[in-house]
């Protein structure tokens, strides 16, 4: 069965809640889930993955910490949102990720997904001590992203092609647990799934429930599947990796389209978060090529909206 992106997100995310309000209504639940995430439509921010030279878990000369994170998305980037990855905690102590919470509300960031980049877990392992320490860590992390008041939570897929079977009963075991905790996982093309167009939506299709996509921009092996799979992929997309690699003085992106993968978004429905992951070792130009994207995409999605009206 081919869902459109509002049938998608309807059912996918409508589960989630659901799930977690037990007595309430499904169409209630729905409608709830849609009204918080209208309010991420146009959103942008940035991976942590992003300040990978910049963010330190703690305070250090020329350095930024996660606390300190919101108020700077505030005042010098003029951003919302923050995708976290579990590199970027300084620790999973409660008091901490209560800290964490209140410096972006203040700040009136939000907190939307975590990226679940632990390395060298293999949920995928026929061994199946060395699968369940994996699963044991990711639930251990969909427990932080439940804390922080997450949407979403999204483990790293490896680079060799998994047995389909393990990996996709892998995943429904973290949606489930997610869905208990309001938490839905993610599918990012990131290892074996770059070299397919298809592969983000035949896996979330496999998995069934509590699932959708994240699009990374960058992680494809060509340009020609790169156009592909962001075709197939958007339509079940929650949110966005908008990857930028080497800049140009006024945007210039020769490794691949910008704009083009920015309107493969658009026309299939995806209205945001858009996040962007892009590194500089210098503080100062990141932070001029973080204003560069902002002001790219903000002027793209005024220009498309005006077109669709």
């Amino acid at each position: 069965m081919k869902f459109s992106r509002r049938q998608f997100l309807n059912v996918s995310s409508g589960a989630v809640v659901a799930s977690c309000l037990g007595k309430q209504s499904s169409a209630v639940a729905k409608d709830a889930d849609q009204q918080g995430r209208k309010s991420l439509d146009g959103q942008l921010g940035i991976t942590t993955s992003s300040l990978t030279y910049q963010l330190s878990p703690r305070a250090k000369d020329d350095q930024i910490t996660l606390l300190e994170l919101p108020r700077i998305m505030r005042d010098e980037l003029g951003m919302t949102v923050i995708d976290l990855n579990t590199s970027t905690l300084a620790t999973t102590d409660p008091k901490y990720l209560d800290q964490v919470r209140a410096a972006a509300d203040k700040a009136g960031c939000i907190l939307t997904n975590l990226k679940m980049n632990q390395p060298r877990l293999d949920m995928n392992s026929p061994d199946a001590a060395i699968r369940n320490k994996a699963l044991d860590t990711y639930k251990a992390s969909i427990d932080v992203a439940s804390h922080l008041g997450l949407k979403w939570a999204r483990p790293l897929p490896r680079v060799p092609k998994p047995d389909m079977k393990i990996h996709v009963a892998s995943y429904r075991e973290l949606c489930e647990y997610g869905a208990e905790r309001n938490v839905q996982l993610l599918v990012e093309n990131y290892g074996w799934m770059q070299s397919d167009p298809g592969s983000v939506v035949k896996l979330v299709q496999a998995i069934g429930e509590n699932v959708a996509a994240c699009p990374d921009t960058g992680n494809w092996d060509s340009d020609e599947i790169r156009y592909a799979g962001l075709k197939q992929t958007f339509p079940i997309a929650v949110t966005c990796d908008f990857k930028a690699r080497n800049l140009g003085p006024r945007g210039e992106h020769p490794l691949y389209d910008l704009k083009r993968c920015f309107e493969i978004g658009w026309n299939a429905g995806f209205r945001g978060p858009w996040c962007f992951e892009h590194a500089n070792r210098d503080r100062k130009e990141l932070f001029k090529e973080l204003l560069l994207l902002r002001d790219m995409l903000q002027a793209w999605m005024q220009s498309a909206a005006k077109q669709s009206s």
